[in-house]
């Protein structure tokens, strides 16, 4: 007799807090939920519902990979994403909560025609705001190759590919024109603290994505050569920087610029967006 779901969660529940995943019981539920085709909120509705021989392999296999501390996201192949699922895979940064962040403040100010994204990743932050602006079109840049497909594989299932032309470059190198709203969540973790990452961040996703040399600050110091030429009079960007960054990122990006800098906290109240103002 197969096991009803509340069995199988239980059963999941242990097994990842014996392999030491944080959050376990979070994970299992989602882990359930896949293996079982169903919607998380409908895991403990249907607790009695049996699991099924080819559920109970999928949640096997899943329970192996994030006894390996494999990221859920990676596992499941998704992420949602302000309100939106985007595909996820070990080429790309597992997008976090505190990135939309950025959307919420983008969302606030004028509506943009023409916007740049600097480290597309997963493309989540230029592929929601076209979503979310009709009107838009976008560049999104990123020197991986493979990212850049999962991008565009996200574009297609959001229905914006038509408005979205992926560029593979260093930041601002070989990019023209300018852009009424710059947004970008670059590498920021300084490499001395690559050993400290939990591991799965430090096992499973790229290096690229994550650290940006001694400081975590080399990303900016890139993007600061160009910016200026990249903004529209009148236009703004917005930067996503780690815990204590905000400072010297402000003044990596202000230095020798006529900017109007604004810092801005996440939901959780830690200071986590420099926006950059290019006054008219």
């Amino acid at each position: 007799m197969s096991e009803t779901l509340a069995q199988a969660l239980a059963r999941a529940a242990a097994r990842l807090n014996a392999a030491g995943v944080r959050d376990a019981a979070r994970d299992a539920r989602a882990l359930l939920a896949h293996a079982a085709g169903l919607p998380p909120d409908r895991v403990l509705l249907e607790r009695d519902a049996p699991l099924g021989a080819q559920a109970a392999a999928v949640l096997e296999r899943a329970l192996a990979d994030r006894g390996r501390f494999r990221p859920v996201a990676q596992i499941i192949g998704r992420r949602c994403f302000w309100g939106r699922d985007f595909i996820v895979t070990g080429d790309v940064l597992d997008p976090r909560p505190e990135t939309e962040t950025i959307v919420d403040l983008a969302l606030r100010g004028p509506a943009p025609a023409r916007i740049l994204d600097l480290g597309t990743g997963t493309g989540v932050l230029a592929l929601t705001l076209l979503a979310e602006c009709p009107q838009a079109r976008a560049v999104a840049v990123d020197i991986s190759p493979a990212a850049l497909a999962v991008a565009a594989r996200n574009a297609e299932a959001l229905d914006v590919a038509d408005r979205v032309r992926f560029v593979q470059g260093d930041w601002c190198a070989g990019i023209e024109g300018r852009f009424d709203l710059i947004v970008s969540n670059p590498p920021y973790i300084p490499q001395p603290e690559a050993e400290r990452l939990d591991p799965d961040v430090r096992l499973w996703e790229p290096d690229g994505a994550l650290l940006a040399g001694p400081d975590g600050l080399d990303a900016y110091r890139a993007i600061a050569q160009d910016l200026a030429a990249r903004m529209s009079p009148g236009g703004r960007a917005l930067f996503e920087h780690g815990r204590d960054q905000g400072a010297a990122v402000a003044a990596i990006i202000a230095a020798g610029h006529e900017f109007v800098i604004a810092h801005h906290d996440d939901m959780s109240g830690k200071q986590r967006v420099v926006e950059v103002l290019y006054p008219r």
